[in-house]
């Protein structure tokens, strides 16, 4: 049986786990105000943890404060969504180079691997299937990490992965699905992975990103949200 104040920080983590998917898939939804008694009830957890917890999302900026009034979820907007893109875009092809360079075998196992089970789940979503957001975009996510594993930087990754969830959240807002454009860019990524060419898979990253933040700007998806 754990000691009394491991049992606590885990389930302080386990409710700051819930907090932060919450945000980041739209649970919690932009400019949603966060009252204490309520998320206490919610979460089941003292008023005492969650202001911990979210005096931690607030340094992540997944939450801002209200001055005296407490805290709420970060809003949204057409401004923040191409910043945070621009930094996606500077840190995973950065990433992706040295990757690129360093990758072994093992590297290139993790990135067949994971590009199988995104592509599977991502045909499913081209015949029709819309009830596995969560675990498509897990799978997106563990194919890029995959591809940028090998870059040699723990603080890179780390920078990358918090990034990459603010960029995450968007997408999910907006309810973001472009259809076969963004699978036949996962491929075309894969392969220029494997083939060890660092600068035609930046190419690819480039378009990757910078189109969905286009196309979601242009379906007024995010205004909506």
């Amino acid at each position: 049986m754990l000691p009394v104040t491991d049992i606590a920080e885990t389930v302080g983590e386990r409710t700051y786990r819930r907090l932060r998917s919450d945000i980041i898939f739209g649970r919690l939804q932009p400019g949603q105000r966060l009252r204490l008694e309520r998320l206490s009830a919610q979460y089941e957890t003292s008023i005492a943890t969650l202001r911990e917890l979210l005096n931690r999302l607030l340094v992540e900026g997944l939450i801002v404060a209200e001055g005296q009034r407490g805290f709420e979820v970060t809003p949204v907007s057409a401004d923040r969504w191409h910043e945070i893109a621009q930094m996606r875009e500077l840190l995973e092809c950065h990433a992706l180079r040295q990757s690129i360079d360093n990758g072994d075998v093992e590297w290139e196992g993790r990135v067949v691997a994971a590009h199988h089970k995104l592509a599977t789940l991502e045909k499913r979503l081209l015949a029709g299937a819309r009830d596995q957001t969560e675990t498509w975009k897990r799978y997106d996510w563990e194919f890029h990490h995959a591809l940028i594993s090998c870059c040699g930087s723990a603080a890179l990754l780390d920078a990358h992965s918090a990034i990459f969830d603010k960029y995450l959240r968007y997408q999910i807002i907006a309810v973001v699905f472009r259809g076969e454009v963004p699978a036949r860019e996962h491929r075309e990524l894969r392969d220029a992975a494997l083939a060890r060419d660092g600068e035609a898979a930046s190419r690819i990253l480039v378009t990757h990103i910078r189109d969905c933040v286009e196309y979601t700007l242009k379906t007024g998806a995010l205004a909506s949200a």
